[in-house]
C-alpha cells in the first residue's frame, strides 16, 4: 500500500541542531512508530483505551504495584494537576528559588492551581531538609498559606541531581512535618542514566507520593503523566485531571508514545546519549580558556560563563539560552538526537569566537 499523499511541505533543515533545548529535538522514529501503530480503527475516548491500560502494567513495572498513571498534554500540566492533588485550597508548596514551577510556568500553579509556592534560594538547585525548614513552619497560623507539599526536581533545573538518599532524607523530614512530597522528573531518565539506577530507587522506594513524569524531553512527541505513588496521599485525580484542562479526549496517542519509551529501555538509550553527549560538551569547553563551567556537569545539561558578546556572537552560528544574562550564564542542553560532530562543531565555533 502505498503511503497517503500530502500537501504539506518540510519547512526546516533537520540536519541543524542547537543547544538551546531538549525540546527542540524531534520525536524519535521508534515514538512516531508506536504512533503509526496505534492509528486506525476506533477506540474509546478519555482513557478507557487498550494503550491506556496496557501502560499502567509498564509504570507500575518501574513504580511498584500500586503505581497509578494519568497521561497528560505537557509538563506544566503535570506539575499544576499534581501539586493540586496534595493540597488544599489554603496549601502552599516548598520549593528550590530556580524550581520550574517558580521559574518557568508563567505563574501557572499560582493563578491555575491556587497555590502558594514558597521558595528557598540554593546553592545548586536542590533542596535539604535544614532548607525546607526556612518554610516549613506556620501550619496553624490561619495568615499564612499552609506548607503542606515539597516539590523538588529530578534532575534539578540546574543539571544537578540528587541521591536517592538525599532524597530519602526529604521525604522522611517532610512526612515527619505533615507533609508530601513531589517530584518534577521531565528529565528524570536523564537521573536514572546517570545514577545507574532504576527510576524506582529515588521515587517510591524512598516515600516520594506523587511523580509528573517526562516523556517529551525524553524522545516522544508530546505528552508527560502524572504518576500517584502513593494511593493515600491523593483523592479526585481524574476529576482534576480534567478540571485542569489536561484530559486528552484521544488519550491512546499520549499513552502509546510512554509505552514506546518506557516497555523496555528506550528511555535508558535515550537518556543515556543525551548525558554522554552534554559529558563530552563540558570536556571541550573545559579546554577553552575563559569559559567556566559553573555546576557538575550530572546529566544532559552544562551551565557555563563566558563573555557576554562572545554568547552573543555564538548564538548567531547556534541556538542557546542565556541563564542569566546579566552575569554572562548560558546553558547549554544536549538531547537525544545530539551528534558526536554536533557537539565538536559548537566546541570549535566557540573556541573561534573567544580567540576573535
Amino acid at each position: 500500500m502505498n503511503p497517503p499523499k500530502t500537501d504539506a511541505r518540510r519547512h526546516h533543515d533537520p540536519d541543524v541542531r542547537g543547544f538551546a533545548s531538549d525540546n527542540y529535538a524531534g520525536a524519535h522514529p521508534e515514538v512516531l512508530a508506536a504512533l503509526a501503530l496505534a492509528n486506525g480503527g476506533h477506540q474509546v475516548a478519555y482513557g478507557e483505551d487498550d494503550y491506556t491500560e496496557n501502560l499502567q502494567r509498564i509504570v507500575r513495572s518501574h513504580f511498584g504495584a500500586t503505581a497509578e498513571a494519568f497521561p497528560v498534554f505537557n509538563g506544566t500540566g503535570a506539575n499544576v494537576v499534581a501539586l493540586q492533588a496534595v493540597t488544599d485550597r489554603w496549601g502552599a508548596v516548598i520549593c528550590a528559588e530556580s524550581a520550574h514551577i517558580h521559574v518557568d510556568e508563567g505563574g501557572a500553579p499560582e493563578r491555575m492551581g491556587g497555590l502558594k509556592l514558597l521558595t528557598v534560594p540554593t546553592p545548586d538547585g536542590k533542596l535539604t531538609p535544614e532548607l525546607i525548614d526556612r518554610q516549613a513552619y506556620g501550619w496553624d497560623d490561619e495568615h499564612r498559606a499552609m506548607p503542606q507539599v515539597v516539590s523538588i526536581t529530578q534532575s534539578t533545573e540546574l543539571g544537578t541531581l540528587y541521591t536517592p538518599d538525599e532524597i530519602r532524607a526529604i521525604c522522611d523530614h517532610a512526612h515527619a512535618h505533615g507533609m508530601k512530597v513531589h517530584l518534577d522528573g521531565s528529565r528524570i531518565a536523564n537521573a536514572a542514566a546517570s545514577l545507574n539506577v532504576p527510576m524506582r530507587t529515588f521515587t517510591n522506594a524512598v516515600g516520594v507520593d506523587i511523580l509528573s513524569l517526562g516523556g517529551t524531553k525524553n524522545g516522544a512527541l508530546f505528552g508527560e503523566a502524572v504518576v500517584v505513588l502513593n494511593q493515600d496521599a491523593v483523592s479526585h485525580m481524574k476529576h482534576l485531571r480534567k478540571l485542569s484542562m489536561q484530559l486528552a479526549s484521544k488519550m491512546r496517542f499520549v499513552s502509546v508514545q510512554l509505552e514506546a519509551l518506557l516497555a523496555k529501555d528506550l528511555w535508558l538509550r535515550n537518556a543515556r546519549h543525551a548525558n554522554e553527549m552534554a559529558q563530552r560538551l563540558a570536556e571541550g569547553v573545559r579546554a577553552v580558556h575563559g569559559v567556566e563551567i559553573l555546576y557538575p556537569v550530572q546529566a544532559n545539561g552544562v551551565f557555563a560563563k563566558l563573555p557576554h558578546d562572545v554568547s552573543e556572537r555564538l548564538q548567531k552560528r547556534f541556538r542557546f539560552y542565556f541563564w542569566d544574562e546579566t552575569a554572562g550564564v548560558v546553558r547549554w542542553m544536549c538531547a537525544f538526537d545530539t551528534t558526536e560532530d554536533d557537539v565538536d562543531a559548537f566546541v570549535a565555533a566557540l573556541k573561534e569566537e573567544m580567540a576573535r
